[in-house]
């Protein structure tokens, strides 16, 4: 059954008592990048493996998101913004001993015409929840760098895909 979280804001990226930060520059520029995230949520299965289902919701104010594991959430879009930001906060989820939980994807141009893509994943639990995810921490940030190697190869293929039309 799923358990509601503490609905925080966008302040939560900063003051959450357990912030991982992870950073990675692709060649794709912000703009695509964003669409990746943001606009076809559906295709995050294909270059995040640990996501088996994405979806929005409530007309794209929300999504659905299912983990390899069986873990279900349901999200609230916090904050679009193209040029800059992505962020999602975790209303309902299966997980155990969550409180609170928001992610956001930053977006910054790297002057070479890429993104510098920053995830923070900002959360509050129980106790042992916190320290998990601390322990975690190297294989978030994995996670992380495969999904964006392989979020970067699938933009490139999509922008060689529209060129050959």
């Amino acid at each position: 059954m799923a358990r509601r979280l503490k609905p925080v804001g966008l302040e939560f990226i900063e003051s959450a008592p357990v912030r991982l930060v992870f950073a990675r520059e692709v060649s794709a520029p912000p703009q695509a990048v964003f669409r990746a995230l943001a606009e076809d949520v559906t295709a995050w299965p294909e270059w995040f493996s640990a996501v088996t289902l994405a979806r929005p919701t409530d007309d794209g104010a929300g999504r659905e998101v299912r983990l390899r594991g069986g873990t279900r959430m349901r999200e609230t879009i916090l904050a679009a913004d193209p040029d800059e930001v992505y962020t999602y906060r975790v209303d309902e989820t299966n997980a155990p001993g969550i409180r609170a939980l928001v992610e956001e994807w930053r977006l910054t141009p790297s002057g070479t015409g890429g993104t510098r893509l920053q995830w923070t994943f900002a959360a509050d639990g129980v106790a042992a929840f916190r320290v998990g995810l601390r322990l975690g921490r190297a294989g978030l940030g994995r996670a992380f760098r495969d999904a964006v190697a392989a979020l970067d190869r699938r933009i490139a293929a999509n922008s060689r895909d529209s060129r050959a039309s």
